[in-house]
């Protein structure tokens, strides 16, 4: 069983178009959350995670765009919220409403959270990857952090598998991994796109224009 696996999407169509078109043969793709936030692209990319059955998971930003609640957000990441609300029509708007903060998946076998198993909006971060966060499943999926990794117990795997939209482990390059559950394996993938048109549309939709510019950074 091949898993096709990605996370914060960010409404970043071309980094999302990209990834699909590298991605090699899987029997399923996951998300871990975060379809939209921070780019110009928010129904463009809920239409493609929708359209394809992608199994996801409510990330903080699906969260507050489905809510309207950015409180806490940084000024960028409240514009891309305001932005996906005022883009989104009421069916995208629903469906963010209702993913669940935890997901099980290929009978049982993954799961899928955004930030941690028990605390949808805790960063976990490389450092913090152990047997521990697994329970009966093989392969735990999370995000939220946009930093690449994973680690193989004999518990099971725990993988993150970067950000599709807006790495921040200092590769400007589009996250994703592939999984075979069968013989416990992870390939962990990157995949360049066009950023500079990303900058481009970021200005012309009037988002901050540091959105756009630190995606050349990785950050």
């Amino acid at each position: 069983m091949r898993l096709g696996v990605i996370s914060d999407v960010h409404a970043n169509r071309p980094a999302l178009e990209a990834v699909l078109a590298d991605m090699p043969p899987v029997d399923s793709l996951v998300c871990a959350g975060d379809v939209v936030g921070y780019n110009p692209w928010p129904a463009e990319c809920v239409d493609a995670i929708r359209e394809r059955g992608v199994p996801t998971v409510l990330g903080n930003h699906d969260r507050a765009v489905a809510s309207g609640d950015a409180a806490g957000f940084n000024g960028m990441a409240k514009a891309g919220v305001d932005y996906a609300r005022r883009q989104l029509g009421p069916d995208a708007i629903e469906w963010l409403r209702t993913l669940p903060t935890e997901r099980r998946v290929v009978d049982d076998r993954v799961k899928l959270v955004h930030g941690h198993p028990e605390d949808p909006d805790r960063y976990t971060y490389p450092r913090d990857f152990a047997p521990g966060l697994l329970g009966e499943e093989e392969l735990l999926v999370l995000g939220h952090t946009h930093v690449q990794h994973h680690a193989v117990f004999d518990e099971g795997i725990v993988l993150n598998p970067g950000s599709v939209g807006q790495p921040r482990d200092s590769d400007p390059d589009a996250a994703y991994a592939v999984v075979d559950l069968d013989d416990r394996s992870v390939e962990v993938r990157r995949v360049s796109y066009d950023i500079d048109a990303v900058v481009a549309a970021v200005e012309e939709a009037g988002l901050p224009r540091r959105i756009g510019e630190r995606l050349r950074e990785g950050r």
